[in-house]
This record gives C-alpha cells, structure tokens and sequence, in this order.
C-alpha cells in the first residue's frame, strides 16, 4: 500500500457526517491490484507496510491526524477525554462512489483465517481484521500477514467481553492490553477498535481516543456467527452492497467454515459488479 499523500489523486477526502458534531476527514486507500505489498523483507522493529498506518502515528510521536470534539453539546458533568472523542462509532463510508469495506472479527485463527486471507490475496484486495487479543497474542505469524499483505490490523479487546459491563479500568485493561500486542508484533498499536457486541459505552469511546483509536462499527451484519449456511451469508452481503458499506463477518469465534466459503463466492461478484474493495487509512 502506498504512503504517497502528496499527489491530488492521493487527497480525496471523505466527509462523514453523524449528526453529532463535526466531520472527520479520513482517507480511504483503495484496494488496486497494482499497489498491493508483497511480503518484503525487513528489520526486526520496523513496521510492516499498510495496516498499522504512517510511522508519526506510532503511541509517544506527535500525529498529524486530528479530529474536532466530537462531545460538544454533552452535559457539563461529562469531562471530553484528550485526544478528542467521538460519542457514536463509524457505521458506513459514504461518497465513494462504488466502494465496499470487509472486516471480520474474532480473529486470527489459524483454522479459518488462512484461508480468507488466501481469499483476499487471490483478488488482490484488501480488508479490516478486529482481532482479540489473547488470539493475536496466540498467532503473532497471522497478525504479520494479514499486515504485510496491506490489511488494517484494528482492536477488538482482549477477551471478547460485554464492554458496558466491565469498569473503566477494566475496558482499559481488554483495550490496552490488545494495544500492546498489536504493537509489539506489528511495530505499530492500532488506529481502529470495535466494541464487542457492537455495546459501546462512554467510558469506550474515551479510553479508545486515549490510546489513538477510532471506533468502527458496521453497516451489513452477515450473522455469520449463527452459522445461518453459506448462501444465506453470500444473498445478505449482495442485497446489502451499495457504496460506503461496511460489512461484518467472522473468521474465529466458532465454526467459521461458512464465512469462508461465502466470502469466495461473494468477493468475485461484488468485484464483477463494479465495487471497489477498500479500507480506511487515517491520514
């Protein structure tokens, strides 16, 4: 994936609107063939290309991406964490014309996660993976594949527990830990995290923007997870593509052979049919 943001081709920023402050700009590297990473070799310690996002973002470096509160109007008894704070998670990416994001979750599992990685290499696109920590922790060889190969790596926290349930220090500890390993495989910690569940709470969206990261959630749910049989998952996600869709699926977390099979036979046709695979990259 190229880090080049100087041309103009490379400036197309997205302006999403959630009605609850002001637009954040992100850019969204699409997924062409032509720029897609092989595996390159390099030092122990340095970043893979892709999915960790541009070196000044790593934690202790000043960043050049910045948002506007997104807390204004709250109750004065609400005190806006720093870096500033969104109170909803990214849903869709409108206004891109016809472009699709694909994220799966739960992940890595050594059983299913090859195999759609194997999927997305084979029609050169790339995706979201919000993996759990104690899995990443488990599977650091998958972790650095899924980033060499130009995937965003996000935090889907350490055990896949009900977040609103747990205290701050506890979803500091599910989010921070997950962080960590990240950052320790992959040379970067993560710039995207999603909520387990998709149960977000205040405490959520502060701790996240503490530790950099920008919630994502989702616009197609393939339930993919109640193992609803292939061609169920594979007619939700086409009646559900339309530009700035994101979709939820699996690859860990159960029998995820389904998700498998449904994305082989999904992600040719969405390609057929004009869409552009792509992912978010903060800028």
């Amino acid at each position: 994936m190229t880090r080049d943001h100087t041309g103009p081709e490379r400036r197309a920023l997205l302006r999403i609107a959630l009605g609850l402050g002001t637009a954040a700009a992100v850019h969204l590297a699409v997924a062409d063939p032509a720029s897609t990473p092989s595996r390159p070799a390099r030092a122990a310690g340095t970043p893979p290309p892709g999915a960790a996002g541009p070196p000044a973002n790593v934690r202790g470096r000043p960043s050049p991406y910045r948002l506007d509160p997104m807390t204004a109007g709250a109750p004065a008894r609400f005190r806006p964490a720093r870096p500033p704070v969104r109170t909803r998670p990214f849903e869709h990416l409108p206004d891109l014309g016809h472009s699709m994001v694909l994220s799966f979750d739960d992940g890595p599992d050594p059983k299913y996660t090859p195999d759609i990685l194997a999927t997305l290499r084979e029609h050169q696109v790339r995706a979201m993976f919000f993996v759990c920590g104690e899995m990443a922790d488990g599977n650091p060889d998958l972790l650095r594949e899924m980033a060499d190969e130009g995937h965003v790596v996000g935090n889907h926290s350490w055990s896949h527990p009900l977040i609103p349930k747990l205290s701050r220090p506890a979803i500091r500890d599910e989010l921070g830990r997950t962080s960590d390993v990240v950052e320790r495989v992959l040379g970067a910690p993560p710039l995207w995290y999603r909520a387990p569940y998709g149960a977000w709470n205040r405490n959520s969206f502060e701790i996240g923007a503490e530790l950099g990261m920008e919630p994502m959630a989702w616009t197609v749910d393939t339930l993919d997870w109640k193992e609803p049989g292939t061609g169920t998952i594979v007619r939700r996600v086409l009646d559900g593509a339309a530009p700035g869709v994101v979709v939820l699926s699996h690859d860990a977390g159960g029998d995820r052979s389904q998700s498998v099979a449904a994305l082989r036979r999904y992600l040719p046709r969405l390609l057929e049919a004009g869409y552009r695979i792509t992912v978010p990259q903060r800028v």
